[in-house]
């Protein structure tokens, strides 16, 4: 990870994946905006480390967030990575579900990564240089009861994220999107119901094996990483035999 001197930009930094990937990026070397909603989290990571620089913005806000990066570059100069992992997962059967928010889910999880990405892409493709992880999700490929409303989210993020790799490979900008299995961190805990009890039951990894995953992947410029023991083999089983997967779904979850 060559980042010392470099300026990255990581969203949802207050907590979980976000946070864990500033720290690391600035231990690394790199200056770090680190972009969330959550003011005195984020503040308190900023006075943590003397790399951190702590930029407060709803990155569902488009403007908000073509301002902030405009800002970043102008401030701590031009951004080479980029880490989208902004989201929020409350859980709950569909039809019972607020529909405010499950849209109010795919303006944070989907649009943030729309929003970061046409405020800074246009930016490294003009210097041929750059690197853009976008935090998708196993889930993204396999939906799950419970889950149906952060799943449309990451199916989102992971089928824009593949298209974006294709339509501008060769140009000098390392795309990748991300696509962990259950990772132990403190998102797990605005699962409630069905979803918890599910969760609690399956295999999670720890969020270092997803930023190791990351690093490898764009090493190797592929347009996807799967961390985790099993991930890659659980969403070929997803592909080819998708019924075998729902039917162990029902039978777990009693749908």
């Amino acid at each position: 990870m060559a980042l010392e001197g470099r300026v990255a930009l990581v969203t949802g930094a207050a907590s979980g994946m976000g946070r864990l990937s500033a720290r690391r990026l600035a231990e690394a070397g790199a200056m770090v905006a680190a972009v969330d909603v959550a003011e005195e989290p984020l503040a308190e990571l900023a006075r943590s480390h003397e790399r951190v620089r702590a930029h407060p913005c709803d990155v569902s806000d488009t403007a908000a967030v073509a301002k902030l990066v405009a800002e970043v570059e102008e401030g701590l100069g031009e951004i080479h990575r980029v880490m989208s992992a902004a989201a929020i997962a409350p859980s709950g059967l569909l039809a019972e579900q607020d529909p405010e928010e499950i849209l109010r889910m795919m303006r944070i999880n989907y649009g943030g990564v729309v929003n970061v990405t046409h405020a800074v892409l246009p930016r490294m493709l003009g210097r041929g240089r750059g690197e853009l992880v976008n935090f998708g999700s196993l889930a993204g490929w396999l939906p799950s009861p419970y889950l149906g409303a952060y799943n449309a989210t990451k199916f989102a993020v992971n089928s824009f994220s593949e298209v974006l790799w294709h339509e501008n490979r060769g140009r000098g900008v390392k795309i990748l999107c991300v696509c962990p299995p259950i990772v132990e961190t403190p998102m797990l805990r605005q699962m409630k119901d069905g979803a918890r009890e599910m969760v609690e039951a399956a295999p999670r990894i720890q969020p270092e094996e997803v930023l190791d995953a990351i690093e490898a992947g764009l090493d190797e410029g592929r347009p996807f990483v799967f961390p985790g023991r099993g991930t890659t083999a659980a969403w070929r089983i997803r592909r080819w035999l998708p019924g075998l997967i729902w039917r162990r779904l029902h039978s777990t979850t009693g749908i």
